[in-house]
């Protein structure tokens, strides 16, 4: 129940709904046990016999029941609706917050997770605040109000008889509390089913072409039937539980009344008790039951509650592994000197990626990172974003160690080009403005001719204004690779880093695209990364990278003529051209 506490507590600038919602409940509950003392007090008069008096008397209990009846259409409204909005407006909360952790995490945490998978966690498991919100807690303030209320009614009527009601009650809790402890895995189950569908689903319709494109149509739609059925499987198996244990709450509770007609009358017969008092009873016996019978439709409410706060607390209560230190400073003025001091780096505790690596990157120079893929190449860029943090060693960046400095401030010096380049659905304009806050039409477009992507612009519908869709699937390869670079060069910061960002291109584009970043290298600490070796001969300084360490460095000329790895690589490249 740790967790439910904790949402509660999240939920506190909602308590004044939630405060006019319980006396909202507490109003209803007086209204309920008015109305069986109404009809109580009207079979007396009518046991007694008949008198002028007693019309008027008949007419007052009219009135007031009628009252009851409008005043609980108005306060179920109040109760209704102030407890859901309180309860929607958590969810959301919820939501943005899972999702301002989600970005808080290190790349580290992604490594094994599926997107579908957090984002049913983001938006499936916070759905169930709602019922705890606006279901759960509300029926169970009411319920305890019912049940004392009725409690204190029946025993000030009948001592006797009322002790006798309370027997199913242990019997109901027991059943109420044995159901919770079986059903609460079903539902953390059937949670996480419905989890591995989202992720299922969204990892296909990402990949729709390739399904078309290999004919695995038939082999993806089994694969859903199979998620589809365990989600299915799981909650109809909470669901068999239920259906066992609701009618056995039912039958228990009904005994209540069984002992109230057997002893009730036997009571009436001996003039014990009036014949308004028994009718009393049994409709007060109605509300005091109720309560319990539902106990345990809340009981499966709560269940799936706890268990998607189980999960949504799971990823809140992750800590990112790379994470401003409590002395972390921002960096201003940065001139962009990078220096890597004796790193090393693994992803996991026994694969190391990359192993005493040293090197200088200076402002106004460009750097080229080339070696086979897989050497840590990548990683060395992130490492400098601070997407990792180096197991040993240390990266300085204008002589302060990136650990020192806050995350904004130092990704606020940087700005990436990726070879797998990501573009937002929105348009041309909006996704080469994305880093810069207070872009003008004229910056975007400035921008964009210095990445060459102005003239592929202005062909397309709408120019700048064009809709690119989801991921950019109506721009080629190489005209994604130009925005995503047309976009780096409006951020305008003093580090700029290229990962493979001529890759997708043709071999024209590339070599203006190359003027362009040899123009941006004037006032800039450039970073590249290329296996195209064409793309890094006029670098100034090359750093070739064999199993996670640093085997030659130099320029162009000078590696070439040292007849090592680099020329080796050149030779077999420029062969097959």
């Amino acid at each position: 129940m740790k967790n439910i506490i904790r949402l509660v507590k999240y939920s506190r600038p909602y308590w004044h709904l939630l405060v006019i919602s319980a006396a909202s409940i507490v109003a209803i509950t007086v209204l309920n046990l008015i109305g069986p003392r109404l009809i109580t007090w009207l079979i007396d008069i009518l046991t007694d016999g008949f008198s002028e008096a007693s019309l008027g008397t008949i007419r007052i209990i009219a009135l007031a029941l009628a009252a009851t009846y409008i005043l609980r259409i108005l306060f179920r409204y109040l109760n209704s609706y102030l407890s859901h909005k309180a309860a929607w407006n958590l969810v959301a909360d919820m939501r943005v917050k899972v999702y301002d952790h989600l970005q808080k995490l290190s790349l580290r945490f992604y490594q094994d997770k599926q997107t579908g998978q957090l984002m049913s966690r983001t938006v499936n498991d916070t759905a169930t605040f709602e019922m705890l919100i606006a279901h759960v807690v509300p029926e169970l303030f009411g319920n305890a109000l019912v049940v004392i209320g009725v409690a204190v009614v029946l025993f000030s009527t009948n001592v006797q008889l009322a002790l006798l009601t309370l027997i199913p009650i242990p019997f109901l809790l027991l059943g109420s509390w044995i159901f919770a402890n079986r059903v609460r895995p079903n539902f953390r189950a059937a949670q996480g089913n419905l989890a591995e569908l989202n992720a299922t689903l969204q990892d296909n319709i990402s990949g729709m072409k390739e399904i078309q494109v290999f004919n695995q149509q038939r082999r993806e739609k089994d694969r859903i039937r199979v998620k589809a059925g365990s989600y299915a499987q799981a909650i109809l198996h909470a669901l068999k539980l239920s259906a066992i244990f609701h009618p056995t709450v039912e039958a228990v509770s009904s005994m209540g009344t069984v002992i109230v007609v057997l002893f009730g009358g036997f009571l009436a017969l001996d003039n014990k008790i009036s014949v308004g008092d028994i009718v009393g009873f049994m409709l007060y016996l109605n509300l005091f039951y109720q309560p319990i019978s539902n106990l345990a439709r809340i009981t499966e409410d709560l269940q799936q509650s706890i268990a998607g706060a189980d999960r949504v607390f799971e990823v809140l209560d992750t800590e990112p592994d790379v994470k401003d230190s409590p002395d972390a400073v921002d960096i201003t003025g940065c001139r962009g000197e990078i220096e890597f001091d004796n790193v090393s780096f693994r992803y996991t505790d026994d694969v190391p990626v990359l192993q005493d690596i040293s090197f200088r990157a200076e402002p106004g120079k460009m750097v080229a990172l080339v070696g086979p893929t897989g050497v840590g190449k990548t990683t060395i860029i992130s490492l400098i974003a601070r997407f990792y943090d180096p197991d040993s060693g240390s990266i300085r960046l204008d002589g302060k160690d990136l650990r020192d400095l806050t995350l904004s401030s130092l990704r606020n010096q940087i700005s990436i080009v990726l070879q797998d380049v990501f573009l937002f659905s929105g348009t041309v304009a909006e996704n080469i403005a994305y880093g810069s806050k207070n872009a003008t039409m004229e910056d975007i477009i400035r921008a964009a001719k210095i990445a060459r992507a102005h003239e592929f612009i202005m062909e397309m519908p709408e120019g700048y204004d064009t809709v690119i869709g989801e991921r950019g699937m109506k721009l080629s390869g190489g005209q994604k690779q130009r925005l995503s670079i047309a976009r780096a060069v409006l951020r305008n910061t003093p580090i700029l880093i290229l990962d493979e960002a001529t890759a997708a291109v043709d071999v024209e584009t590339e070599a203006r695209i190359q003027q362009a970043i040899q123009e941006l290298t004037e006032n800039r600490t450039v970073i590249v990364v290329a296996h195209r070796l064409s793309t890094v001969k006029k670098a100034d300084t090359i750093l070739v990278i064999e199993d996670g360490r640093i085997v030659e460095s130099g320029n162009h000329s000078e590696l070439y003529a040292y007849n090592g790895v680099y020329r080796h690589l050149c030779d077999i490249q420029f062969r097959d051209q």
